[in-house]
């Protein structure tokens, strides 16, 4: 009888440990339908991040650097003056550029060489209305090269948008898998997986004509326009079918 019993025992977790290789070969043969889905939504841009410098030239390099120096200082005093968060203001750039004289030949001619100081100062604003004031601003106080405008999303309205996109993505995912297994006659039974990637590109402008846009200061408030920025979420999901 003891025998016997051990044997029964025996078969008996032997057959509950094929159930459990069966169970385990069942979830690992699922069906799968994979799809991709894509949300796309639009924004304002609440952030602006302007490149100023100011660029001299002497050939006395301590010339150079202190009119350098004092053309910064009556800029960043003039930004500081129309609202600008000295804070938001930073540098980026000091350079010290010697420059030879050359003919077409590349043979050095006139008097000895000059000496180039540039100075770039990068403001991050708030409120992007006031970008073509605060341009006219910096270059009537004595900047004399605008190098780039990039309008942005702060980080609470880039995950605001965000949100907003990955739901319109998942949305549309849904939507292919639901036409595929209405056409395949199966039934969605959960999600295996999902994958998402996003991303946004700031709107940017540079190079501007800093010549022109000195003149036209004087007269009228220089235009600048931030358009809106695109907010693009992508998903791949993975849905389990029977």
């Amino acid at each position: 009888m003891q025998k016997m019993r051990l044997v029964v025992c025996a078969l008996v977790l032997f057959a509950m440990a094929m159930i459990g290789c069966v169970a385990a070969a069942d979830t690992s043969m699922d069906h799968v339908i994979s799809v991709s889905g894509s949300g796309t939504v639009t924004g304002t841009p609440d952030r602006v991040q302007i490149s100023f410098a100011v660029q001299t030239q002497n050939a006395d390099v301590k010339i150079a650097q202190s009119s350098n120096a004092l053309a910064m200082n009556n800029v960043m005093d003039a930004l500081a003056a129309a609202g600008v968060p000295r804070d938001q203001m930073k540098t980026t750039g000091y350079t010290i550029t010697q420059i030879n004289q050359q003919d077409d030949n590349g043979i050095l001619s006139g008097p000895a060489a000059t000496y180039q100081v540039t100075n770039t100062l990068l403001l991050t604003l708030k409120d992007t209305n006031t970008t073509g004031q605060i341009i006219d601003t910096a270059v009537n106080a004595g900047a004399n090269q605008v190098n780039s405008i990039q309008f942005m999303l702060s980080d609470e309205q880039a995950q605001a948008l965000r949100s907003q996109a990955l739901t319109k993505a998942i949305t549309n995912a849904r939507a292919d898998a639901d036409a595929v297994a209405d056409a395949l006659n199966v039934t969605i039974t959960g999600t295996q997986e999902a994958d998402v990637s996003q991303g946004y590109t700031p709107v940017v402008y540079s190079n501007y004509d800093t010549t022109m846009m000195s003149a036209k200061a004087a007269t009228a408030p220089t235009p600048i326009q931030s358009g809106d920025i695109t907010v693009t979420a992508q998903v791949s999901v993975t849905y389990t079918i029977r």
